[in-house]
């Protein structure tokens, strides 16, 4: 029972991710872990891929109706690129499996990834919570040329969202939508389009140095399902963001994403 609606969910966060741009590749390793009893630490590597794949499909639609900025993406991604590879490559193995003891409490490497994990699904509500309509309709129609890049603030966003992707195995896209709205000065539409492109990116070649260091543990079949469920929400997020505007959603979603978070931290800390 659990594992068909671990499955029903992958859709969900499938339609979320086309929808949002964002957002909802943040559920995954939430249903993979207390929905279908997947370690932690394996659970962010599938979500990796889950997340890519999903991501890379939702993308090209984006593209397909010219909402998506290649030069953004790629001024964005390189420093992404490696910092999310070397965390899944070196990072993550180098994490003891027993971290510290606090009382009667003990800090593991699973419960530490969900903490994070936990912190991460709170900031990223409250961004969706407060998050308001950026652009009038008139400015989907902008141009790529036209943009104009704070190359600095880009790459340093790049490194810190590729680390966080690495280490809780998320895609960013609630970090990557803020950055290229702020420094690249994207309409929203093409900030979601672009930011799907990023995540898809960045999560591959972060789930390449999973394969390297745990290839015999991963159950590509369940894999290959998990993600065919995940893509039919994609498409229908992205079909239907044609007609809906993501701006009323956000808040909804962002509270969901808020009591998930706190339910999480709950759980780990106290045992609720």
């Amino acid at each position: 029972m659990n594992e068909i609606l671990g499955y029903l969910l992958s859709v969900v966060m499938g339609f979320t991710l086309g929808l949002l741009g964002g957002g909802g590749s943040i559920l995954t390793v939430p249903i993979m872990v207390y929905v279908m009893g997947i370690d932690p630490v394996m659970s962010t590597a599938y979500s990796l891929f889950v997340v890519g794949l999903t991501a890379l499909i939702g993308a090209y639609g984006y593209w397909r109706r010219g909402q998506l900025s290649l030069k953004t993406a790629i001024v964005f991604a390189i420093p992404s690129f490696a910092s999310v590879y070397a965390t899944r490559k070196f990072l993550m193995p180098a994490i003891p499996d027993t971290i510290a003891q606090i009382g009667g409490f003990t800090l593991t490497k699973n419960i530490l990834v969900m903490l994070v994990f936990s912190v991460m699904m709170m900031v990223a509500a409250v961004s969706m919570i407060r998050d308001k309509k950026r652009s009038e309709p008139a400015e989907e129609e902008k141009q790529a040329a036209d943009l104009k890049f704070n190359y600095p603030l880009i790459f340093i966003e790049g490194i810190v969202v590729g680390v966080l992707t690495g280490f809780v195995g998320a895609g960013g896209g609630f970090l990557i939508i803020p950055a290229l709205v702020v420094f690249a000065r994207l309409p929203m539409k093409l900030a979601v389009g672009t930011s799907l492109l990023i995540i898809a990116a960045k999560s591959l070649i972060g789930f390449i140095g999973d394969v390297q260091n745990y290839g015999d543990a991963i159950d590509w079949t369940f894999l290959a399902f998990f993600s065919l469920m995940a893509v039919i929400g994609i498409l229908l997020g992205t079909w239907i963001s044609k007609s809906i505007s993501s701006a009323k959603l956000k808040p909804a979603f962002g509270w969901f994403v808020l009591v998930m978070g706190v339910f999480i931290l709950l759980k780990e800390t106290l045992g609720a």
